[in-house]
C-alpha cells in the first residue's frame, strides 16, 4: 500500500501558492542555493516544500498539486541535492508531454544547475538529432525529453540508462492521453531497479494506476488540492453566442468589450486555429498560430516571440498548449469550450500562475451547454455571464479605444512636420491603404514597447530582490564561518555532511569558483586506461588526409603543463591517432573490396581528396548499395561514385569534390515514396 500524506489543506485552508516555509531551511548546498536566489525565487510554494525531503531521501513520489503551483522546481531542486557532480552519464530521466513543455523543464534545470558540474540535454522530435548525439556522447547527466524521442534515442543505444538516479513523470495524465503509454512503460522496463520514480499529475486515472502499481515502490502521495481538481484566482466570464453574425466575429467582439493585454486563444480543432488567427490578424490584432502541424523551428520562433512580448495573441490547441508558462498571461479566451470539462480546468490554468490573478472568457454556443453545466456541477464553477456588444457598439468602442491612444502618444511627441505629408495623403486615391499601415504600425510597436518598459521595470524588481537575496546568505555564511572554530568537529553542529546522497563534506568543498567545464582536465573515460602506459614514441605517425588536417581536428599538445595534465594530453594525442587510423584503414579497405581508385599506394602517398554527401535515405527504409548507386545515378548521370556507407537511418556517399554541390542540387527534396529525402553536404563530427 502507497503512503499517502493528506495535506494540511484537508483540514484547514492552506494556500496552494504561498508557503511559510524558507529555502534556508532545505539544508541546501551552496551552489543551489545561490542558483535559486539568481533565478528570483524568494520563497518555496508549498509543493515544493512538501516533495523536497521525501525526494531527496530517495523515495517513490506521486505528487497531486494544481497546475501553476510551481512543480517543476518542486523535483527540480531535491534532485540536484541527489545527483554528485561530474558523473558524465546519465543520472536523471524526465519525460514530459509535450516539446514545448520538455523545452521549459530542460530550461528550468539549467538555471538551478548553473553553479553545479552538471549538464543538461533536452531530446525531442523535430528537431536536430546531430546536437542532442553530441551532448548524450559527452555525458549529459539530466535528460529531458517526450517519450517519443526518448524511446528512439533507448533504441539506437545512444542513451543507456542502466545507471539512472531519478526517473520523472511530468504531466504523466496529460502524456497517457496523448497515448504515449506503451513508450512510457518501455522506457521505464529500460531503468534500473534502483531506480526512483517520481510522477506529477493533476488526475490518476485507471492506466496511471497500472504504471504505479507495476513501477513505484511503496510510493509516497502528497496531495495539496484534496480530492477537488480546481484553479484558484481565475475570475470565468461567459457569453453566449450570437447567431446573427459568424462565430469568429462573436469572438471579436468579445475581445473588443473585454480588451485582453495578452491571451491564449484555445481552439478544439487545427483548421479553427488557423481561421481564428487570420481573423484576428486582418482585424489589427497581433496573433501567432501553435498547433501540431508547425515544424519546430517555426514552434519555437513563436513561443520566443510570445515570451518577449511581440504577441498579443496566441491562437493554439489543447495539445500544442500543453505545459506552456508565459509569465504574466492576463487572460485565456474559450473559443469552443473542450469536450471533456478536465481539459477546461487546463486551459484556465495558463494564466492566474503561482497565486496571481487572471480571467477566463468563454464563448459558449447551443451545443455546448452540456459541458457548460458539467463545469458548474463537477468543477463548482461559477461563470459571470456577460451581453456581447452589437456591432455599432463593438465599433464606436474600437474606434474610441485606437483614438485615445494616438492622442495619449501625440502628448509626447513632435509631429508638426508630418501634416503636409498627412493632408497629401488625404488627397491620394492610396492615401487609404497608407494611412491604414502606418496606423497598424503605429500600434503594433506602441503595445510591443509598452510590453517592454512592464517587463523592464519587473525585472529591475526582480533584481533588487535577488541581490537583497544574495546579500542576506552571503551574511548569514559569514556568521556561520564565524562561529565554525567554536563549535568543534565533534558533531555536536546541526548540519553535518551528507554522505549519503555521494557528496563530499560540506566543509571540504572547494570555495574558489570553478572554472568553465571544457578547460577543466576530464577524468579518461573507461576504454583509455589502457592507453596510460603507452609510449608515444612507438606509435608510428599517421598520415591524415588534407581535409582533416586543415581542419585543425589534431589537438595541439600544451607547451607547459602540469604533469596530470600531460599525461591527459598525451591520452588524447593518441586517442586522435588512433581514431584517424582506424578511419584511414576502414575506407581503403572498403574501397578496395569494391574495387575503386583513389586509394593510399604501397608507398604511403595520400589518396586524393573526396566530398562527402549525407542522404537521409538507410538500410531502415529499404535502402542497399544497388539502391544508393541508382538513385544518385539518376540525379547526377555519369557521377562516379567512391563509396557508399550504409547506416540504419541514413547513408553516406563520397564522390569527386567537384560532384557536391550537382548531387545535393538534382537529390535534395527529392520524393522517396511519400517523404521527400534530405541531401547535403556531409557536416564534419566535432571532436570532443
Amino acid at each position: 500500500m502507497e503512503n499517502e500524506q493528506q495535506p494540511e489543506a484537508t483540514a484547514s485552508t492552506v494556500s496552494d501558492y504561498v508557503s511559510d516555509a524558507s529555502f534556508d531551511e532545505m539544508n541546501l548546498a551552496e551552489p543551489l542555493r545561490r542558483a535559486i536566489a539568481e533565478h528570483g525565487y524568494t520563497k518555496p510554494t508549498p509543493v515544493q516544500s512538501r516533495t523536497f525531503r521525501p525526494v531527496r531521501d530517495g523515495k517513490d513520489v506521486i505528487v497531486r498539486s494544481k497546475t501553476g503551483t510551481g512543480k517543476t522546481a518542486a523535483f527540480a531542486i531535491p534532485i540536484l541535492e541527489r545527483i554528485p557532480d561530474g558523473r558524465r552519464k546519465p543520472s536523471v530521466l524526465v519525460m514530459c508531454p509535450t516539446r514545448e513543455l520538455a523545452i521549459q523543464v530542460g530550461q528550468e534545470f539549467e538555471a538551478l544547475a548553473r553553479h553545479r558540474d552538471l549538464s543538461v540535454v533536452t531530446i525531442y522530435g523535430g528537431a536536430s538529432m546531430g546536437e542532442q548525439l553530441d551532448k548524450l556522447k559527452a555525458g549529459a547527466e539530466i535528460v529531458v525529453g517526450t517519450p517519443g524521442r526518448v524511446f528512439d534515442h533507448i533504441r539506437r543505444k545512444t542513451l543507456l540508462l542502466e545507471e539512472c538516479i531519478v526517473s520523472v513523470l511530468d504531466e504523466a495524465d496529460e502524456m497517457l492521453n496523448m497515448g504515449f503509454f506503451e513508450e512510457v512503460t518501455r522506457i521505464l522496463d529500460h531503468l534500473p531497479a534502483t531506480c526512483q520514480q517520481l510522477l506529477f499529475s493533476a488526475t490518476v486515472p485507471a492506466d496511471i494506476e497500472q504504471i504505479i502499481k507495476q513501477y513505484l515502490t511503496t510510493p509516497e502521495t502528497i496531495l495539496l488540492s484534496g480530492d477537488e481538481y480546481r484553479v484558484d484566482n481565475i475570475h470565468n466570464v461567459l457569453y453566449h453566442t450570437v447567431d446573427a453574425y459568424p462565430k469568429p466575429r462573436n469572438l471579436l467582439y468579445m475581445i473588443e468589450q473585454e480588451e485582453p493585454e495578452t491571451a491564449i486563444v484555445f481552439c478544439n480543432t487545427r483548421s479553427d486555429t488557423s481561421l481564428v488567427c487570420a481573423v484576428l490578424n486582418r482585424n489589427g490584432y497581433d496573433a501567432e498560430l501553435l498547433n501540431g502541424d508547425l515544424a519546430q523551428k517555426e514552434r519555437e520562433r513563436v513561443m520566443a516571440k510570445v515570451k518577449r512580448g511581440e504577441v498579443r495573441f496566441m491562437v493554439a490547441t489543447d495539445i500544442a498548449a500543453r505545459g506552456i508558462d508565459i509569465s504574466d498571461l492576463s487572460h485565456v479566451v474559450n473559443y469552443s469550450l473542450p469536450e471533456d470539462p478536465s481539459v477546461f480546468m487546463h486551459r484556465v490554468g495558463r494564466t492566474g500562475r503561482i497565486g496571481k490573478k487572471g480571467t477566463s472568457l468563454s464563448l459558449v454556443s447551443g451545443a455546448e451547454i452540456m459541458t457548460l453545466s458539467a463545469l458548474q456541477k463537477k468543477f463548482s464553477i461559477d461563470f459571470e455571464e456577460r451581453k456581447l456588444p452589437t456591432p455599432e457598439e463593438a465599433k464606436g468602442r474600437w474606434t474610441e479605444r485606437h483614438v485615445a491612444e494616438l492622442k495619449e502618444a501625440m502628448s509626447a511627441s513632435i509631429f508638426e512636420a508630418y501634416i503636409p505629408l498627412a493632408q497629401q495623403l488625404k488627397a491620394r486615391p492610396d492615401g487609404e491603404y497608407l494611412t491604414a499601415f502606418a496606423l497598424k504600425y503605429f500600434f503594433q510597436h506602441h503595445r510591443i514597447e509598452k510590453m517592454t518598459d512592464l517587463q523592464k521595470a519587473e525585472h529591475k524588481k526582480v533584481e533588487h530582490d535577488r541581490k537583497e537575496l544574495l546579500e542576506k546568505s552571503f551574511l548569514k555564511d559569514r556568521e556561520r564561518e564565524s562561529r565554525g572554530p567554536r563549535a568543534g568537529r565533534g558533531g555536536e553542529r546541526d548540519r553535518g555532511p551528507r554522505r549519503e546522497h555521494g557528496d563530499r563534506p560540506r566543509e571540504d568543498r572547494p570555495r574558489e569558483v570553478r572554472a568553465p567545464r571544457e578547460e577543466r582536465p576530464r577524468p579518461p573515460r573507461a576504454e583509455r586506461p589502457a592507453l596510460v602506459d603507452t609510449d608515444l614514441s612507438s606509435i608510428p605517425t599517421i598520415e591524415v588526409s588534407a581535409t582533416l588536417e586543415d581542419s585543425g581536428s589534431r589537438p595541439a599538445a600544451p607547451e607547459r603543463e602540469t604533469p596530470a595534465r600531460e599525461v591527459s594530453a598525451e591520452r588524447e594525442v593518441s586517442t586522435v591517432r588512433e581514431v584517424h587510423a582506424e578511419r584511414e584503414v576502414r575506407v581503403e579497405r572498403e574501397a578496395g573490396v569494391r574495387g575503386e581508385g583513389g586509394v593510399r599506394g604501397e608507398a604511403g602517398e595520400p589518396r586524393p581528396s573526396r566530398g562527402r554527401v549525407f542522404i537521409s535515405w538507410g538500410e531502415e527504409s529499404g535502402a542497399d548499395e544497388a539502391t544508393i548507386r541508382a538513385l544518385v545515378s539518376a540525379g547526377v548521370p555519369g557521377t562516379e561514385l567512391l563509396l557508399v556507407e550504409l547506416r540504419r537511418s541514413h547513408t553516406f556517399v563520397e564522390v569527386q569534390p567537384e560532384a557536391v554541390d550537382p548531387l545535393v542540387n538534382a537529390l535534395n527534396g527529392k520524393l522517396h515514396g511519400d517523404q521527400p529525402l534530405l541531401v547535403e553536404r556531409a557536416r564534419r563530427r566535432r571532436r570532443r
